[in-house]
């Protein structure tokens, strides 16, 4: 069986090839650069409140109802995240017991998560029950594609494509479910008074940059995407 190098070299080689990997690489540098840059100035900011991270995440919680919820430190910095497994918010190391600003707007987003899954937000069930596929699309996609072209199996790349699609869509979904999340965020720390003036448009800030990564991890699997898609058309 001959294996077909020419459609493997699109993929990786390519002047089109190339051009998108370099974007990949300058989108993904540029989010994660500015949403650092931005955490690291809202974390130097105190707010006036002085609530930490974790009172701001109980206060925003108890708010909705939502007593059962509970709140648990994670390591790592910019870790923070909501298990609806366990309706549990994990708070960062410097989010947990920290009253900047960072920590309040981070604090506030994971609650908005977890108030997105009480209230049975769609697209929070749509992505939560696509995660299976994308942890299977995640490690066979491109190799499957890739291996369909050596091998001259256009169903197998298919199959990749399709599992790609899919992680492409999650992140798709991902998109509304993030940018609602703080949107609830600042609307609940404006009106329970955690933070005014300044501090709220810092807050602001912080959600946005933080809610841009996610844009820019989509973008990158677009252009990923649709390099495969290149590479699978040599055939």
């Amino acid at each position: 069986m001959l294996l077909d190098v020419s459609a493997y070299r699109e993929y990786y080689f390519s002047g089109y090839s190339l051009v998108l990997m370099l974007l990949s690489l300058a989108v993904t540098f540029w989010a994660q650069w500015n949403v650092k840059s931005t955490y690291a100035h809202s974390a130097s900011l105190k707010t006036a409140a002085g609530l930490t991270g974790a009172q701001v995440a109980r206060r925003l919680l108890d708010r909705e109802g939502l007593y059962s919820v509970q709140i648990a430190r994670v390591k790592g910095q910019m870790t923070d995240h909501y298990d609806p497994r366990t309706e549990t918010v994990y708070l960062s190391e410097g989010v947990y017991d920290s009253a900047s600003v960072a920590a309040v707007g981070i604090a506030a987003h994971e609650t908005g998560h977890a108030i997105q899954h009480s209230t049975e937000y769609a697209p929070l069930k749509l992505r939560m029950a696509m995660v299976p596929v994308c942890n299977i699309g995640s490690a066979l996609a491109v190799p499957l594609v890739l291996m369909g072209i050596l091998l001259a199996f256009p169903a197998l790349s298919n199959l990749g494509l399709l599992l790609f699609s899919a992680m492409v869509f999650f992140q798709l979904v991902t998109l509304p479910v993030e940018f609602n999340a703080s949107r609830r965020a600042l609307a609940a720390v404006e009106e329970c008074r955690i933070v005014d003036g300044e501090e709220q448009k810092q807050t602001q800030k912080m959600l946005t940059a933080a809610a841009l990564t996610y844009v820019a991890a989509l973008a990158v699997s677009l252009f990923n995407l649709l390099r495969l898609l290149m590479a699978a058309r040599r055939r």
